[in-house]
């Protein structure tokens, strides 16, 4: 009696097992035909019959279903089912033969691929905008699609953190600093540094790029002879890199408080970086504390002492700190390292008029006594004509400044110096209107 019952399990699984294999094929039919819709409902029939089938009957199911919801990349809505399916042939066939792995992950490519390159084309539309500043609100918005669509990668295909990483990242440029935030924070709690080593090859199936997570998976592909053109990459620690980014976000949203303690904690295991020790500045100057913002620029120009822009701002803080000489030696070192710089021409001779002002006040002191008042003039013009070259070099490399072309006009007038001011103010009013 027993034996009846066993047979007649037995036969009983046949019948399933022939049964899926007809809606599978049924499935694949209607594919061929581009009607993925009837495919997905032919499978989705036969999916009580799963519980008895074997793993590669199992893995066949979820290959074919995948492929059913992908659509050869036509319904994006579909996308995430497909990428459910298709991860589920790779488990089933983790540990046994890998009869549709390598098809799935394809496929999985494929579906990437698809995404990411939309994903890729905003940003790069973005980058196009941004060039013109009336297109602010468009280029905001380009920036967060393609967020989005990195992001959606990402929950695609979680082993791709590469995706979640490019999220982030242009959610900063979305002005989404939050979200940017939220998604480095999630990385580095996935213990993601960026750091590694990448094995990918090239299918046979499409000449498309598949990765893999270890040497010897690639190598068993390519043993195979699935794929060929195995390649090994080699990439670099990045997590002070999206720290510094998580800095600029709280910078953006003004949380000085979270992006100094992020910054504090970066430092601990970067201690002399020098993008940091920038960042740790300008939190401190956006704090109103003058004299840490002097200190940290500084230290950071002792680690990186070719950067111009450095020892200009370096200037500037002297200069609003009342240390002229000191502020004049700081431009000058920008300038020995970029001779057109206009800008730290122009703080030069905007310092020196400074040495100006004591001498009018004292000119106005002394306006009953000529004497006295012409030797004060005197030296007051010595310091027009010290100051007139840095202004001129600004000209020079920058001639529509408005602010250096005010200066010339006034002082080729005090010296007397009439035809060049009265070129300057040619200048200026064409500039103005």
């Amino acid at each position: 009696m027993k034996k009846t019952i066993i047979l007649g399990v037995a036969f009983i699984l046949s019948i399933a097992t022939f049964a899926q294999k007809d809606e599978i094929k049924a499935a694949e039919t209607a594919m061929k035909e581009n009607n993925f819709t009837q495919a997905i409902s032919v499978l989705k029939g036969a999916e009580n019959l799963l519980g008895t089938a074997k793993d590669k009957q199992k893995a066949q199911y979820y290959l074919v279903l995948g492929k059913a919801y992908f659509a050869n990349g036509t319904t994006p809505a579909n996308f995430q089912l497909a990428s459910q399916s298709l991860n589920k042939v790779i488990e089933i066939e983790k540990n046994g033969s890998k009869t549709y792995t390598e098809e799935a992950l394809v496929t999985i490519n494929d579906l990437i691929k698809k995404v990411s390159e939309k994903a890729s084309a905003l940003y790069s539309e973005g980058l196009d905008l941004s060039k013109d500043e009336a297109n602010h609100d468009l280029t905001i918005e380009k920036f967060k699609q393609s967020a989005m669509g990195f992001e959606e990668v990402y929950n695609l295909s979680a082993r791709d953190t590469i995706f979640l990483q490019n999220s982030a990242y242009v959610y900063y440029f979305a002005e989404e600093y939050q979200k940017s935030i939220d998604n480095y924070r999630k990385l580095l709690n996935l213990g993601f540094t960026g750091a590694g080593t990448i094995y990918s090859a090239k299918s046979i199936v499409n000449e498309q790029e598949v990765f893999y997570d270890s040497k010897k998976e690639m190598d068993d592909q390519v043993k195979l002879k699935l794929v060929v053109d195995p390649q090994v990459k080699i990439k670099e620690p990045q997590t002070i890199e999206m720290k510094k980014m998580i800095v600029k976000s709280y910078l953006a949203m003004k949380d000085n408080a979270k992006a100094l303690e992020t910054i504090l904690e970066a430092k601990q295991s970067a201690p002399h970086d020098y993008g940091l020790l920038v960042d740790e500045a300008n939190v401190y100057y956006a704090m109103g504390d003058n004299m840490k913002f002097k200190e940290k620029l500084e230290e950071a120009v002792q680690v990186n002492p070719s950067d111009y822009i450095l020892h200009y701002n370096i200037g500037v803080m002297k200069s609003d700190l009342k240390d002229i000489d000191g502020a004049i030696e700081s431009y000058n070192k920008a300038i020995a390292l970029k001779p057109d710089y206009a800008d730290a021409y122009n703080n030069i001779g905007s310092a020196i008029l400074t040495k100006a002002e004591p001498i009018v006040e004292e000119m106005n002191n002394n306006l009953n006594n000529f004497a006295k008042y012409d030797e004060l003039q005197a030296k007051q013009l010595d310091v027009y004509r010290e100051a007139l070259p840095y202004f001129e070099k600004a000209f020079q490399y920058k001639n529509d400044n408005l602010g250096v072309i005010q200066a010339l006009m006034g002082i080729y007038e005090q010296l007397e110096m009439y035809d060049k001011s009265k070129e300057m103010r040619v200048i200026y009013n064409s500039l103005k209107n």
